[in-house]
């Protein structure tokens, strides 16, 4: 049972320190869509999202109203879409159709975006995985809710890095096919290692295999409880740290179970898992580049950054798992640059550089997440980019990702805006050095010797 003293707690939380359920995600199986055509298996996808899915915003609005409790987004994540259109896709023409039927869907369904239009290539491509990826620069540049993602290693097979040149390809062609709007196609698109079955949070949601047929997963967020929470404690021992931290978390947690909870009964949906994330915002307060200075740091990036990710990172988990018995995906600390103001504020003094985000990547819940960098940037240096952050998932048994935008048309010292929770971001320089050589290679980087665990 939640107390009274918990329930003022958490309005405290909501009223003053950004506190909010950041998502509830429907996650649909679209395995049994396969029709016998194109025209069909469209039609069975349009059909069974939309009556899945279409109470889910106004169930959404009626628990925020009942519990004070803000819900921000409402979404929808399906099957991976090259296991879906595999058997009735010859072209990439034939499987943007399929992204436009589930950007229909979503408009009709009243949600925020809806993620799966996907490929998991961790080992190697089939006609209907590559046929997917080289449509999506087309797919993100004709709808308006749909996001997509890529799998393209793991720590059990290795890196496709046949994919990853291809990724870096198909990255420019959606920075060009986007450049009215500073290329923000490529801010929909995620390339993996290691993705879980479960993430609620797009761009890179899909409704893994393994899954139910529907399910409801939640996704928190409270970097600016955590930020006010600490400041009670400054200069306090590790220990005291440690400690707040993690209560913190276990009271984030707590909502996002409530909700969930809520969430799956009323909407007559198993309930899967809650993925606690510090997701920052561009708002003022709802910073995970605050929560380091607050623990000590002048700004992100300054020596000492990685160490303080990483206890932020653990205790987080520790306190989440003791508040739910189903705490999954991708839960940890985000350090998306565009959507956290104190990040861009590091960048802007030159205290946060490309390489750093990479070595804090190391410890934190994804990865280089919407990066701007310039968009003359070659595909093979986003590929090599890609390839780095790959190689940091698979050795260190992780999830890791990447969402690069290469803004056509702007340099470093110029700003690309996203507008929304998106936000806006520096360009920041990379690397000019050439990795043509090694990312030309053709076949994968086989899996490290700790991966034979059978």
């Amino acid at each position: 049972m939640i107390g009274i003293n918990e329930v003022i707690e958490t309005n405290e939380m909501i009223r003053h320190m950004n506190l909010d359920v950041r998502t509830i995600t429907m996650g649909i199986s679209l395995l049994d869509c396969v029709g016998k055509d194109l025209s069909d298996t469209c039609d069975k996808i349009y059909k069974k999202i939309t009556e899945s899915a279409k109470d889910l915003v106004e169930t959404g609005e009626e628990i925020s109203k009942t519990y004070g409790i803000p819900i921000v987004n409402k979404r929808i994540s399906v099957t991976p879409i090259a296991l879906v259109g595999g058997s009735v896709c010859e072209s990439e023409d034939d499987f943007v159709k399929i992204a436009q039927t589930l950007d229909e869907a979503a408009i009709a369904c009243k949600v925020n975006f809806i993620g799966g239009y996907s490929a998991i290539v961790s080992k190697s491509m089939t006609k209907a995985d590559e046929l997917l990826i080289r449509s999506i620069p087309k797919a993100l540049s004709v709808t308006g809710r749909v996001c997509s993602s890529v799998n393209a290693g793991s720590t059990k097979t290795g890196i496709n890095m046949d994919a990853v040149r291809l990724i870096g390809e198909m990255i420019k062609e959606t920075a060009y096919l986007t450049r009215e709007n500073d290329s923000c196609g490529c801010s929909k698109f995620v390339v993996f290692c290691n993705a879980p079955d479960d993430n609620p949070f797009m761009a890179g949601a899909f409704h893994g295999v393994s899954e139910a047929d529907r399910v409801i997963n939640v996704g928190v967020s409270g970097p600016g409880v955590v930020k006010s929470a600490l400041e009670a404690v400054r200069g306090e021992s590790f220990e005291v740290l440690c400690e707040t931290i993690k209560k913190t978390a276990f009271k984030i947690t707590r909502v996002g179970q409530l909700v969930a909870k809520e969430a799956s009964e009323r909407l007559g949906v198993p309930f899967g898992i809650i993925d606690l994330s510090l997701a920052p915002t561009p708002a003022v307060g709802d910073s995970v580049g605050e929560i380091l200075e607050e623990i000590g740091l002048e700004f992100a990036g300054a020596p000492g950054t990685t160490a303080a990710l990483a206890l932020l990172n653990d205790q987080v988990k520790k306190g989440g798992v003791m508040a739910s018995s189903y705490v999954g995906g991708l839960s940890g600390a985000f350090i998306p640059v565009s959507e956290d103001q104190r990040m861009i504020d590091a960048v802007a003094a030159g205290a946060l550089s490309l390489e750093k985000l990479e070595a804090m990547t190391c410890v934190c819940s994804v990865g280089l997440d919407m990066i701007a960098i310039p968009g003359d940037t070659k595909a093979t240096t986003i590929a090599g980019i890609i390839a780095d952050e790959m190689a940091l998932g698979m050795v260190n048994q992780k999830t890791t990702a990447v969402r690069v935008i290469p803004v056509y048309g702007k340099g470093v010292g110029e700003q690309a805006e996203f507008g929304g929770l998106l936000g806006y971001a520096p360009i920041m320089p990379v690397n000019s050095f050439s990795c043509d050589a090694f990312v030309q290679r053709a076949g994968r980087i086989p899996a490290p010797i700790h991966s034979f665990k059978n």
